[in-house]
């Protein structure tokens, strides 16, 4: 499983800070970019995998966690700081849970939507890594 979050270069300026998302940041080319935001309290996103589709998260505002789940071992994540991003490889179940009021996730990934990459029951994830 393949999970590292990854500083992103921060330029502090007394008028704000500012942060840069270029084609060395992620070990990927950025093909769609979407991003969750007024998830209500208790709710969840995620539950899938990709089959081949990497992706990097980045909570813009606020928190949330993510937990990650190769089939045998679970990781929890939290993600809070606007420079920092984690990246997600395929293969990986993740489930984002526990957003902050006015949390903003922005995922960047490097596939077109498509519905045959992903995996959404949980069973078939876990027969795909012990067949």
């Amino acid at each position: 499983m393949i999970i590292k979050l990854i500083d992103i270069p921060k330029i502090e300026d007394p008028r704000g800070n500012l942060s840069v998302i270029e084609k060395n940041c992620v070990p990927f080319e950025i093909k769609r970019v979407y991003y969750l935001y007024d998830v209500p309290s208790g709710a969840y996103r995620g539950g899938h995998s990709h089959k081949e589709q990497l992706e990097f998260l980045v909570a813009l505002s606020g928190s949330f966690e993510v937990i990650l789940d190769n089939g045998t071992d679970k990781h929890r994540v939290m993600l809070n700081k606007p420079n920092q991003g984690l990246l997600i490889s395929s293969g990986v179940w993740r489930e984002l849970e526990n957003f902050s009021s006015g949390a903003v996730c922005l995922v960047l990934s490097s596939g077109e939507f498509d519905e045959a990459d992903y995996i959404r029951d949980y069973d078939t994830f876990k027969l795909s890594k012990n067949p």
